[in-house]
């Protein structure tokens, strides 16, 4: 009974997983995605507790009870600005998960071998699915994939924790963001990558704690040195990626627990994390593998020079040019989310359409620090879905554009990409803001941004720099709305 109910419960979970991942592709459904996987993880939860192994109900229950009261904590805590780095952290718990399940693997592995048969016979949960694995005539053969799926889980976890927690840190700038690798560069990663790959047979061979040991500690130092040699600008790649790796952890713990929903999650997490990766990688003309492995940052010549002054203009001057104007694009960024200034673009987008003007938001596909940041804080805003445009929906319409309005972007509207074949974010493709007839750019100041570029839009005839806070500048701007 045990075992129909709690294989029932998974493939019910997993559907609605599936649901939650396809209703997330579009923001009019994210809200009931969102709640398939909410329901689709209590299902699970509720099934492993009842299904066949479970024990220890009061430790269960009290982890399940402190681990849902510490994630409201953080819900009700964490800024819609801090997403990334909360996501970063996130993927860490699930690495560093993976690592105890895998030495938790290893550690009943060798105890069970160390059983006489009565005690085997009398063994229950994970060590009665061993024990019946030893008394297979195949047993060698078993325990060596079991040893294999260990090990990879534990490597890919430890992997993706350091590299989250690396990635955590540059996003909340405890870390610095430029691309750093220690003398040598990928040399050392490609080492550490080899001295795994011997342990693994080292371990194939004699299950030795010592073997795993090893490589554990590689792999922390891959997924330290993988991380701090990408730089800013490639963050919300690293992300997407990071959530991918700690969705093939999941899938290869799944394999050593023998638990179908695990394998059928973390599978679903990891490819659509690979996806969402390569998909980011091709909006900036980026090469996965040169992200990965190159980081941020590399030039084959000087940088074209950048000429002129960055000409100001106080908010009259713009709210006359938004009442003269009868299309407007907003361009948000990392700054407007920073301002925490989605409200007040809300606010100023409703009075311009009131007025009969047509405004759209133009979105690159990496503005912000996570993939879909922007889109989230429109939606959080109440901005409608349908004036909210993708860069290749809307990339075309700038030359027949009265105001473009930049708020908190960089590189996803700087030319040089176009411009200069020696700027680091060469071929990228970005949105053509200077094309229109008015750009003003909302900026706190005369900073490169996040990625240490410059950018020759700040410095072309028809730019503004409209100096401050985006949610101050913005609401110095509705009353002079009419």
């Amino acid at each position: 009974m045990e075992y129909g109910f709690t294989t029932a419960a998974y493939v019910v979970a997993a559907v609605l997983f599936i649901q939650s991942l396809g209703g997330l592709s579009g923001q009019e459904s994210a809200k009931r995605a969102v709640w398939y996987g909410i329901v689709g993880m209590a299902l699970a939860v509720a099934a492993t507790l009842y299904g066949p192994g479970a024990g220890n109900w009061v430790i269960s229950l009290v982890m399940v009870a402190v681990g849902g009261v510490i994630g409201w904590y953080v819900a009700q805590k964490v800024q819609m600005t801090e997403m990334p780095q909360l996501v970063a952290a996130m993927h860490s718990l699930v690495g560093l998960a993976a690592v105890f399940i895998g030495y938790n693997s290893h550690i009943e592995l060798a105890l069970v071998q160390g059983m006489d048969e009565a005690a085997r016979e009398a063994a229950t949960g994970f060590a009665a699915t061993l024990a019946h694995k030893l008394a297979d005539p195949q047993a060698g053969a078993l325990v060596n994939i079991l040893r294999v799926e260990t090990f990879l889980g534990v490597f890919i976890g430890a992997v993706t924790f350091t590299g989250s927690v690396i990635a955590f840190g540059k996003l909340a700038g405890k870390v610095d963001g430029k691309a750093k690798k220690l003398p040598g560069g990928h040399v050392l990663n490609a080492a550490a990558a080899l001295i795994s790959l011997v342990l693994l047979f080292v371990y194939l061979q004699s299950g030795s704690s010592l073997a795993l040991i090893g490589m554990t500690l590689a792999a922390f130092f891959i997924g330290y040195h993988l991380i701090m040699g990408i730089g800013g600008a490639d963050m919300p790649v690293v992300v997407s990626m990071l959530n991918s790796y700690s969705g093939w952890a999941a899938a290869a713990i799944g394999f050593s627990l023998s638990n179908d929903l695990l394998i059928v999650v973390g599978a679903l997490v990891g490819s659509s994390g690979a996806i969402l990766s390569y998909i980011m990688c091709k909006a900036m003309n980026r090469s996965f593998v040169s992200v990965i492995l190159g980081g941020f940052g590399g030039t084959t010549g000087p940088a074209m020079e950048v000429t002129g002054e960055q000409i100001a203009i106080d908010a009259e001057g713009v709210a006359a040019a938004l009442n003269d104007a009868d299309s407007i694009i907003i361009i948000p960024g990392y700054g407007m989310a920073v301002a925490q200034a989605q409200q007040s673009v809300s606010e100023l987008t409703r009075k311009l359409r009131a007025k009969g003007k047509n405004v759209r938001f133009a979105i690159h596909p990496v503005a912000g620090r996570l993939p879909g940041h922007m889109n989230v804080l429109l939606a959080e805003a109440k901005v409608p879905y349908d004036i909210v445009l993708e860069m290749d929906e809307i990339n075309e319409d700038f030359p027949e554009t009265d105001v473009a309005i930049v708020i908190g972007s960089n590189d996803i509207v700087n030319p040089a990409a176009q411009e200069d074949p020696n700027s680091p974010i060469a071929g990228m493709p970005v949105l053509e803001c200077w094309k229109a007839k008015q750009v003003f750019v909302s900026k706190r100041g005369q900073g490169t941004g996040y990625s240490g570029i410059e950018n020759p839009l700040f410095f072309k005839e028809n730019t503004r720099m409209f100096y401050g806070d985006a949610k101050k500048s913005i609401d110095q701007l509705l009353p002079m709305i009419d």
